[in-house]
């Protein structure tokens, strides 16, 4: 059995392209504030999806994004299914990614060590 079957990266990307929309011109939670989707991952059989979010205010703030979201989610996906063809809509299921501030920590910890490198030559 396929782990990621086309038709699930397909909704998936579907979602998410309609789930950026209706965060930004629908949602006034102040809870939400700036988040970004930066991935939905749909199971094969479509009945749920795994959304992976940024925040603008980072990690800090990631658990209340987390909660606010869910709280929302019954919503986010009642609008899905008057945009989406489809016979059932899955489950939503939100979690913050972090995956940016790894990225900028291993950064800075690479310039960290070039830049002792550079203080202590080797001969």
């Amino acid at each position: 059995m396929k782990k990621h079957s086309q038709r699930a990266q397909r909704v998936g990307d579907q979602i998410q392209r309609e789930l950026a929309d209706l965060l930004r011109l629908h949602l006034k939670d102040p809870r939400i504030g700036m988040v970004t989707i930066t991935a939905v991952e749909v199971t094969p059989d479509l009945s749920h999806a795994k959304i992976f979010f940024t925040h603008l205010a980072g990690v800090e703030h990631s658990k209340t994004a987390v909660e606010a979201l869910q709280h929302t989610a019954g919503y986010l996906r009642t609008e899905l299914s008057h945009r989406l063809q489809l016979y059932s809509v899955p489950q939503l299921h939100f979690v913050y990614d972090d995956s940016t501030e790894s990225g900028l920590k291993i950064s800075r910890l690479i310039d960290a060590a070039i830049a002792d490198d550079r203080k202590h030559p080797t001969s």
